[in-house]
């Protein structure tokens, strides 16, 4: 399972209800945050969600509602001795932003490595020396290990911008009678789990040997800022959960959504409805827009299971049986 927790809902500006944006997302007390607006620490603290295992940054684009927290928080990390290495994800631009933010911190104990536009999906996997989530290079030690499938999807707005997709793919059941039929010896079972072929000797057990059919994982989309666009319902297909931006929610603010690249609530809801996709939460409020619920039938009405997001709002992703691809 996983634990998403909005740390902030706003955009352009902070408000005194609301901070600007930025998720986190929990997975096995192992932390990924996307976008780091100002409030990002106060809400952490707010929520008790904690930083130090935090292994992954994804920024959306470099608008500042979307990474002037991000100072803070590195020079926080790095004041709480903190010595693990970060990864940082963005558009094109993301590693001449970060060096240029990083002037403001006299001193980090920890690395930095950065991903700046991602042109493949990027394989995540635990890693028992660090305890952190580390990525896939191809390398022995990750072969079977796979957790989370990180995937990106460039927007329409006003400078470079990605949307984020997390799936964590759920292993085919295990059938241990099959392997007793077959004399597979138990040493073996857990690699053959893993999807892993073992040779011994002149035996060759497959996989294929003693897992049933492939079971549908998790998935998680992230959307925002951005105009609607035809590649986003293939992207969120199916998400079990997707946070898409509703900058307005006034049907008649359709003029300014489209000026400034950004989204009406029935754009979301449309969009949402397109990805067949499970739950919507809407989040990024526009400051001029005081009561976000006044208007939240805008989408309901197209799309009935959406939640107005807000700070603090939590949910847990698990494994849905009843869910097939």
């Amino acid at each position: 399972m996983i634990v998403v927790t909005l740390l902030g809902s706003g955009g352009g500006m902070p408000m005194p209800n609301r901070y600007l944006s930025s998720m986190l997302i929990d997975y096995q007390s192992r932390k990924i945050l996307i976008d780091c607006g100002e409030g990002t620490q106060v809400s952490m603290r707010e929520n008790k969600t904690g930083f130090k295992t935090l292994d992954i940054i994804c920024l959306t684009h470099f608008h500042g509602d979307h990474i002037y927290g991000l100072p803070g928080l590195l020079s926080t990390m790095g004041n709480s001795g903190r010595t693990e290495s970060l990864t940082i994800i963005g558009p094109s631009g993301v590693n001449e932003i970060i060096q240029a933010l990083r002037q403001t911190i006299p001193y980090l104990p920890f690395g930095v490595d950065i991903i700046e536009n991602p042109q493949a999906p990027l394989s995540l996997y635990p890693d028992p020396a660090s305890g952190g989530l580390k990525l896939n290079h191809g390398s022995a030690e990750a072969k079977g290990k796979v957790e989370i499938i990180l995937s990106t999807l460039k927007l329409h707005h006003s400078s470079p911008c990605l949307g984020y997709s997390l799936y964590i793919p759920r292993r085919p059941r295990f059938y241990p009678d099959r392997a007793i039929q077959q004399g597979i010896p138990v040493r073996y079972w857990k690699r053959l789990q893993q999807g892993e072929t073992v040779v011994d000797g002149k035996h060759i057990y497959e996989p294929h040997m003693v897992l049933g059919e492939e079971r549908r994982g998790i998935k998680l989309s992230y959307i925002t800022d951005t105009r609607p666009i035809d590649t986003i319902p293939t992207f969120i297909c199916r998400s079990d959960l997707l946070v898409c931006e509703g900058t307005y929610g006034a049907d008649e603010d359709q003029e300014k959504a489209l000026k400034n690249k950004h989204m009406t609530y029935r754009e979301a809801a449309e969009l949402a409805l397109k990805g067949k996709v499970k739950e919507l939460w809407l989040t990024h409020f526009s400051p001029a827009m005081d009561d976000p619920e006044f208007y939240l039938k805008n989408a309901t009405g197209l799309f009935p299971n959406t939640i107005l997001g807000h700070d603090g709002i939590t949910n847990i992703l698990r494994y849905s049986p009843a869910r097939t691809s």
